[in-house]
């Protein structure tokens, strides 16, 4: 009998809800407020905060991403100083790990010199190594 009510519930709700947003998922993607973007979508619907879709057509349960820009080119700096924490901390993630440039949207570069200085900063413990727990 467990299996008779487990079994249709899902359905039934995938079904109602496919019907009162009209998205496009399937129901053997397991969730009926998939965007249909995969398995790391995380489960976020399309119209998400901070996310905006995209202006052409069937544009639905797409994101529209901005173009990153190193932010050294755009402010010209040169040299990035081991000093500087404020900067640094902003590139290395909570707990520790230096952030890869696909989501910084540094330059190589300035990523190259960036994780030098970070380096540099932590050996001489004024960033951290790793987090406490």
């Amino acid at each position: 009998m467990s299996e008779e009510t487990h079994g249709k519930a899902p359905e039934t709700g995938a079904a109602a809800h496919q019907s009162t947003s009209g998205s496009d998922s399937s129901p053997s993607a397991g969730h009926g407020h998939s965007s249909g973007s995969g398995p790391r979508s995380g489960g976020r619907p399309a119209g998400g905060p901070g996310a905006r879709p995209s202006s052409g057509p069937g544009g639905r349960g797409k994101f529209f991403r901005r173009k990153k820009v190193c932010k050294f080119c755009t402010e010209k700096i040169d040299a990035i100083p081991y000093r500087d924490v404020r900067l640094l901390q902003g590139f290395v993630a909570e707990r520790g790990k230096i952030v890869p440039r696909r989501l910084t949207g540094v330059c190589t570069k300035h990523q190259r010199r960036l994780t030098r200085s970070i380096k540099q900063a932590r050996n001489i413990a004024l960033l951290p190594f790793a987090t406490r727990h």
